[in-house]
């Protein structure tokens, strides 16, 4: 990989030495500045009432292939991104967050179909990686405040994530491209496209995609197989609209870390999923010492663990996580531009899924091993319908739309049997059958009602838009072994939350935007998250516990002169009753939580960012963000105890600072990248006391385009963490303490490189 470094280097050296070069016969057309006068890397929402920008299918592509699209949008004003491996996709350690909000509080979509709050056990959706391949990926949308009043969402509190597919090609073609690179990666992915029939009628495509990958540190892989389709069916003033994808993951687990940790046993440090024995002697240990509360399994293990061990919790055999997705949706939609405009969509998902951890708390029965598989098993039937209708009449466009939801989420947790001290008769990457013991299973239904009324008015230069949203969400639980968890019902009703801004154009390409929007959050049904996570004691002493709720104020200007696009925003956000999950334990014991309000954060800040054409093919982007989130309220328990001194902290995994910046050059015939992203320290207790340094991360794509007889075939090398930083990437993997140090903590891919091979048929 040295030489392939040396390679990219080499090759944006050359980048540059050929876009400076004095033009001849073959790239006069393609290097003239005129040829990039419609060039953007961002596109910033002109004429919206709202924070928005949106990012196009060519910019992913720039990025090493199967990035997800959520690490696609990082460089966007207030956009914190971590994971843990370099696409951005291994989902354990996917975090993203805006202006403070963690991606629980964000609203995700596809093509309007909800994807639920993006957490790993999703209980109510799926990430969007699993949704749709980044190369089918035709636009994203991303509202930094609460978001847009018709999105399919009842959690948007702090912004909303919108993506959509691309339609049909013109032409019948496929596309093949191949990926190799770091840690033995291979992906390809295919895709066909019928063309459409006539030039304007009906047409589809179909993808698949494989990828491979070992982990970079410790042993395991990372394996991904996916199909996407879509086909549109014109039909006179109206279109139809289908899409299916089938996703099936299987991810090795990374060691959660803490700071000490780091500090003792090195970045490098993983689980021991090379050395079985190994994992049978620290357990063995661990139950002679009486850490893990079950009784002794080999007194000749001792009771001192093996260098370089402290706890039982340093390093586990395995663990992963599975999920197999299918996602489809099928619908009508009129023509935006029509005086009535309508559309309709109904959708489904399904989902199986399995996280795993070789557990040492749990023995497998008869003595047979001292460890055993600890399975969260997620099985997921949603089926819903939206739809909007609206029309211009005079000064003001009228619109109104509605959306309805049937989850049935059905989760346990379970155990299985390992029948051998030497060595593993399960395979992680397996989903497991026959356990023998559930610790507990739960039946969970969620039904959701949403409608919006929106109201744009023109005025000549002043747009205005007026409107709410409300919704009803019921919830319930059913336990079929209730393992001491609570079940029962409960509810949000919020049917006036109000959103109004304004855009005015106060001279060819500046104008002023500013909005106000209230949102409410609605409760999730699972034994993992919310209400329903808790004892049964714990769930009847909730009372009427009150959902989160966020106030949002924006003011900005964009401007648009020249080669120059940009804005300048700023924002201020008043979250109130915010619900607090605290766990007791190491992440792998799975205790109980304690939910309870716990007061208000305040956030405020200030966004910029800017785009240049520099002529020649060049183009520079940057932004900036600054944030302020504070805890408003310290917390108490129930009889008036100060549990935690927050008042005044700042708020977990919300950095301050945030700046971003790349340079990029299209041509004919090369094309490059370079990008830089900054973030400030981030805390990871709520107090304050623990935090991570802030860290620069670089990375670069160089490529060439060829058109061999009517073929276009592209190679494209990327590099992720160009100068191989060390850092700590995602915090909270295993949620945020009070104080102190704690195992959650994942460390950054380190430098890594991919060449790709691109050819269209």
């Amino acid at each position: 990989m040295r030489i392939f470094a040396a390679c990219l280097l080499a090759g944006a050296s050359l980048l540059a030495t050929a876009a400076y070069a004095a033009p001849d016969a073959d790239t006069t057309a393609a290097d003239a500045p005129a040829a990039h006068e419609n060039t953007e890397i961002v596109v910033i929402g002109r004429g919206e009432s709202r924070q928005v920008q949106r990012l196009g299918n060519e910019d992913i592509a720039e990025l090493a292939a199967g990035t997800s699209p959520l690490k696609a949008i990082e460089k966007l004003p207030s956009v914190n991104f971590q994971g843990a491996d370099p696409f951005g996709a291994y989902e354990w350690a996917e975090r993203i967050s805006i202006r403070g909000f963690n991606q629980n509080q964000l609203g995700f979509t596809l093509d309007g179909i909800p994807l639920g709050d993006a957490t790993y056990g999703n209980v109510n959706g799926l990430h969007i990686s699993r949704a749709i391949t980044s190369e089918n990926v035709g636009e994203v949308r991303v509202s930094q405040g609460a978001g847009s009043i018709g999105t399919q969402a009842t959690n948007n509190l702090g912004g909303t994530l919108e993506f959509f597919s691309r339609d049909p090609e013109a032409e019948m073609g496929a596309q093949l491209n191949a990926t190799y690179g770091s840690d033995h990666t291979v992906r390809l992915y295919g895709r066909f496209d019928t063309g459409l029939v006539n030039g304007d009628g009906p047409g589809a495509w179909v993808s698949y995609v494989h990828s491979n990958m070992d982990k970079w540190k410790g042993v395991g892989e990372q394996r991904t197989d996916q199909v996407n389709a879509k086909a549109v069916i014109p039909a006179g003033p109206v279109r139809f609209v289908g899409t299916i994808a089938w996703s099936d993951r299987h991810e090795n687990d990374y060691q959660d870390m803490s700071l000490g940790m780091i500090k003792r046993l090195g970045s490098d440090w993983d689980n021991i999923s090379g050395d079985y024995k190994l994992a049978v002697l620290v357990a063995d240990v661990a139950n002679n010492r009486g850490d893990t509360g079950a009784p002794v399994s080999n007194a000749a293990a001792g009771t001192v663990y093996p260098t370089p061990f402290a706890t039982v919790d340093d390093a586990y055999f395995d663990a992963a996580g599975l999920r197999r997705d299918w996602l489809g949706s099928f619908g009508v939609e009129s023509d935006k531009g029509a005086t009535i405009h309508y559309s309709l969509k109904g959708y489904f998902h399904d989902n199986h899924g399995q996280g795993l951890w070789y557990t040492p708390y749990v023995p497998s029965p008869g003595g047979t091993s001292p460890i055993s598989i600890r399975t969260t098993e997620y099985d997921i039937d949603r089926k819903g319908v939206f739809g909007d209708i609206g029309g211009s009449f005079g000064f003001n466009e009228l619109t109104v739309g509605a959306w309805y939801e049937n989850n049935d989420f059905r989760q346990a947790r379970r155990f299985y049997a390992l029948n051998s001290r030497g060595a593993p008769d399960r395979f992680s990457l397996d989903f497991q059958e026959n356990p023998f013991a559930t610790q507990w299973d739960f039946r969970y239904n969620t039904k959701t009602v949403q409608y919006y009324v929106e109201d744009k008015l023109t005025f000549g230069d002043l747009v205005v838009n007026l409107g709410w949203k409300g919704f009803d969400v019921r919830n319930s639980a059913d336990p079929i072994v209730a393992g001491g968890l609570a079940s029962g019902k409960i509810k949000v009703t919020d049917w006036f939350q109000p959103h109004a801004g304004f855009a005015y154009t106060i001279a060819p390409g500046a104008e002023l935007f500013g909005g106000f929007t209230q949102v409410t959050r609605a409760f999730v049904s699972s034994a993992t998250t919310g209400p329903f996570a808790t004892t049964q004691a714990g769930f009847d002493a909730l009372g009427n516990l009150k959902p989160e709720s966020s106030d949002t104020y924006e003011l900005g200007g964009r401007f648009r002169r020249g080669p120059f696009n940009g804005l300048l925003a700023g924002y201020y956000a008043d979250f109130q009753n915010r619900l607090l999950a605290q766990t007791t334990g190491a992440g792998i014991v799975g205790n109980p939580a304690i939910l309870q309000n716990v007061g208000s954060v305040r956030s405020w800040g200030i966004e910029a960012a800017g785009e240049a054409r520099l002529g020649y093919g060049f183009t520079a982007y940057a932004s900036y963000s600054y944030n302020d989130s504070t805890y408003r309220d310290d917390v108490f328990n129930s009889v008036g105890a100060l549990i935690a001194h927050t008042k005044g902290k700042t708020v977990v995994d919300a950095p301050k600072h945030l700046l971003k910046g790349e340079l990029g050059y299209e041509g004919e015939r090369f094309f490059g990248r370079v990008g830089g992203n900054y973030m400030s320290k981030r805390y990871f207790t709520y107090e304050n006391d623990q935090s991570v340094a802030g860290r620069v991360i670089f990375d670069a794509t160089v490529g060439v385009k060829l058109d061999l007889g009517g073929r276009k075939f592209e190679l494209q090398g990327n590099a992720t963490n160009l100068f191989d930083k060390h850092y700590v990437s995602t915090i909270g993997t295993n949620g945020f303490g009070n104080k102190g140090d704690n195992q959650t903590l994942m460390v950054g891919a380190p430098q890594q490189f991919f060449i790709t091979l691109k050819a269209g048929i």
